[in-house]
């Protein structure tokens, strides 16, 4: 993710730790790895809204 998002690791550790305690995202622990997925289906609903969003003006700038 790091990678990908260009930032240290430290700054994803503490930009999922403000979506934590946002209650946007929630967490799962197995072993050494910390599993992050979406809060709820309520906080599903909105991202997925969002990225409608995006597509749409993705389309029109088309």
């Amino acid at each position: 993710l790091a990678v990908l998002l260009n930032m240290t690791k430290s700054a994803i550790s503490h930009q999922l730790r403000e979506l934590r305690d946002a209650h946007l995202v929630k967490s799962r622990r197995d072993g050494k790895v910390i599993y992050y997925s979406l809060d709820d289906k309520h906080i599903e609903d909105i991202f997925e809204i969002g990225l409608e969003h995006i597509r749409h003006i993705d389309d029109k700038s088309k």
